[in-house]
């Protein structure tokens, strides 16, 4: 029993929300070469070692789509995520702003396989609402769910409701 002085606890409730469409068959036609854009790029990818091919595609504004793909190094720690060398690379690729970011695709699958679920992992949720924070403006997202559905995010904030943000650093001096 709690002492009688103790504040009290309030429960909240956290809301998600995404669509999760049967087939890409449901998928708009810029939605639709983004994802195939996503699947085309593993093709492209370094995975010696999981065997676990990723690929993403970002849209940009002006219409192009840009590509990466993990790439993976015998120091584990070393490699990187398809959706970080996507972003990474589009930011390192621009001298001056970079293009605006409407929405992105990742895609997975064995080497020897089917396309399959293949979610963001925690460091590239961070880095991706980091971009999505930084152009002001929301980044949709369309990820493989279970047996063959589409998952389908109007914003990348809600893969990552508890994020860490700029303001959550100390002032500078």
């Amino acid at each position: 029993m709690p002492a009688a002085s103790a504040p009290s606890s309030t429960r909240r409730q956290l809301s998600l929300h995404y669509d999760e469409l049967a087939t890409p068959d449901q998928l708009s036609a810029p939605e639709r070469q983004v994802w195939e854009a996503a699947r085309a790029a593993t093709a492209h990818s370094y995975a010696p070692y999981s065997h676990f091919h990723v690929g993403a595609a970002l849209l940009l504004e002006d219409g192009t789509v840009f590509q990466g793909t993990n790439q993976e190094n015998a120091a584990y720690p070393s490699g990187l995520c398809a959706e970080r060398t996507a972003l990474f690379g589009l930011a390192g690729s621009h001298l001056g702003a970079v293009p605006r970011i409407v929405g992105m695709a990742v895609a997975g699958r064995p080497a020897q396989g089917e396309f399959t679920a293949a979610l963001p992992c925690g460091a590239c949720r961070q880095v991706m609402l980091e971009s999505e924070m930084r152009q002001g403006q929301p980044i949709w997202l369309l990820l493989p769910g279970p047996t063959g559905t589409v998952l389908r995010f109007e914003r990348l904030a809600d893969l990552l409701p508890f994020h860490f943000s700029p303001s959550d650093l100390p002032p500078r001096l």
